[in-house]
């Protein structure tokens, strides 16, 4: 039996410095994970992923992640997509610099 569709974003990694981004409802990049579009049908989620994908001079590694609606825009679902979302957790910088 299929799993019924569940809310997703696009994320990546921005080829030249390898950060974690994601794919925004206007088509650019962000790494912010809140400005995130959240994707809630499947059909479009699969277009927006290939659309990623076509990127390959900007973005590597895209795919969908799990993500739920919250009050300032899309938020991890899993670990995984929180501990991509704050960035390296070995030294203090980057995104974990800046407190976020």
């Amino acid at each position: 039996m299929r799993r019924p569709f569940t809310p997703k974003i696009v994320t990546a990694n921005a080829l030249l410095e390898g950060d974690v981004v994601y794919l925004t409802e206007d088509d650019r990049w962000s790494r912010l994970h809140s400005e995130a579009e959240l994707i809630e049908d499947e059909a479009h989620a699969t277009i927006r992923l290939l659309d990623a994908e076509r990127q390959q001079g900007i973005v590597v590694g895209a795919y969908l992640a799990d993500a739920r609606s919250g009050p300032d825009g899309p938020e991890p679902v899993h670990f995984r997509e929180g501990f991509r979302s704050r960035g390296p957790s070995n030294y203090h910088h980057g995104k974990q610099a800046g407190g976020r």
